[in-house]
């Protein structure tokens, strides 16, 4: 998505966050997030996401840099900031006695302008659970719950952190649907997630953190284009690598080899399978277990991670 300097909502320039002690959690990070835009924060545990995205809430005060969130510092202007934005913290803290109903009637009357809160409930899907006390839900529906929360307000900005932690596979889908219906009615939302497929899938434009800078951004294709893509197969029969045609004219940069199975990197795939495919063809063999595929975002975050040092 293309957007202006007039219409980034969220603004964040050389960004940092310090703990007691000296840790810095966030070293100078910068990018912007247009209207209308999925905004998705990846990394490992520990890379700055939440630091970071507590920063823009308006929960502390920067360290150093600049944030602003439509237009004005959230810390420092947080009266003209809160009532615009929803946000939805990983974990809730809910009166577990009271009902669904009774939480969403209680939270809405501390927000502008609320939608009814029956509505909100049926965005989620929590209608039904209306009557229940918030301690007999399950994990999944009490992260439904803090959803339909952060949209009491029908927020301009709205902050997901790991939004579908806890879901099965339906709630995490209708929860892409939901979130996908709100960046097309115009909402801007940022979110964490350590589902890589959820940020590939939904995400406009993506940044990985790790240490707490940003190790690569820009939309998933960006961000994957970068990263080899990658063939594997079976060597034929009483074929030895070498048997094969000279790998660096097939446009091939690495390879491995795991007994009979070849695995081999490439920035150029289709001169590379197309090459391999007609070796085999005049040749007369068949490529056992023939895999091809483009670099994923997972391949790419597991590979800066692995080029980090970090355990994954």
């Amino acid at each position: 998505m293309d957007t202006n300097e007039h219409e980034h909502v969220i603004e964040v320039t050389d960004l940092r966050r310090v703990y007691g002690g000296g840790f810095e959690a966030v070293r100078g990070i910068t990018f912007s997030v247009g209207r209308g835009e999925i905004f998705a924060l990846l990394g490992t545990n520990g890379a700055g996401k939440t630091s970071t995205v507590e920063l823009l809430e308006g929960l502390a005060r920067p360290a150093g840099g600049r944030v602003r969130v439509l237009g004005h510092d959230p810390y420092e202007e947080r009266t003209a900031v809160r009532p615009r934005v929803g946000v939805m913290l990983q974990e809730g803290g809910f009166p577990s006695e009271l009902t669904v109903a009774e939480t969403a009637r209680m939270w809405a009357g501390c927000v502008s302008g609320a939608r009814p809160e029956q509505e909100a409930l049926a965005l989620v899907g929590l209608t039904e659970k209306a009557g229940v006390r918030v301690k007999q839900l399950s994990g999944g529906e009490r992260r439904r719950l803090d959803l339909s929360l952060a949209l009491l307000g029908e927020p301009e900005v709205l902050f997901l952190d790991e939004p579908t932690t806890g879901l099965d596979a339906e709630g995490r889908r209708d929860t892409w649907e939901l979130v996908r219906a709100l960046r097309d009615g115009g909402t801007t939302v940022l979110l964490t997630t350590h589902y890589l497929e959820e940020a590939e899938g939904l995400a406009d434009r993506i940044a990985i953190l790790h240490d707490g800078r940003i190790a690569a951004a820009g939309t998933p294709a960006e961000v994957t284009a970068g990263r080899p893509s990658r063939i594997s197969f079976r060597l034929p029969d009483g074929y030895l690598l070498g048997d094969l045609p000279p790998l660096g004219e097939l446009g091939v940069c690495g390879h491995e080899v795991d007994g009979e199975v070849v695995r081999l990197r490439t920035r150029e795939l289709q001169r590379a399978a197309t090459g391999l495919l007609v070796w085999a063809e005049e040749a007369r063999v068949e490529l056992r277990g023939l895999d091809v595929r483009s670099a994923s975002l997972e391949e790419t975050f597991l590979g800066i991670a692995r080029e980090q040092g970090v355990a994954v």
